[in-house]
């Protein structure tokens, strides 16, 4: 797959212990990613924050929570995401999604399985 030099990365910013259609929401809004040709997700695991509720969800042993944030990443073409995005708004309760410019360098794989 090609990709231009300048692309978008669309954010989620979610809480881990949503869910949608039996699944966690990010592991979904994942597969729905690949479904529908996405060029690359990924998902990582906050250590600590808080959203527009101001509570702090945090792994610290004092406080720990089991709702940390997740954060979702998606890179593509601005249109391609911007298709995605209305696909998966509805499945999105709570969280924050932001989606910028970005200049990709790089793009490729080995062709090995």
């Amino acid at each position: 797959m090609e990709l231009p030099r300048e692309g978008c990365l669309l954010r989620i910013i979610i809480g881990e212990a949503d869910h949608y259609q039996g699944k966690h929401l990010y592991e979904w809004i994942v597969i729905k990613a690949r479904e529908c040709g996405i060029a690359g997700a990924t998902v990582t695991r906050g250590m600590m924050g808080y959203g527009a509720n101001s509570r702090i969800k945090t792994t610290s042993i004092l406080c720990l929570s089991e709702d940390l944030p997740v954060v979702i990443e998606l890179v593509d073409e601005k249109e391609i995401l911007e298709d995605f995005l209305e696909i998966i708004d509805p499945a999105i309760d709570e969280g924050l999604v932001t989606m910028e410019k970005m200049h990709i360098r790089l793009y490729r794989h080995t062709g090995k399985k």
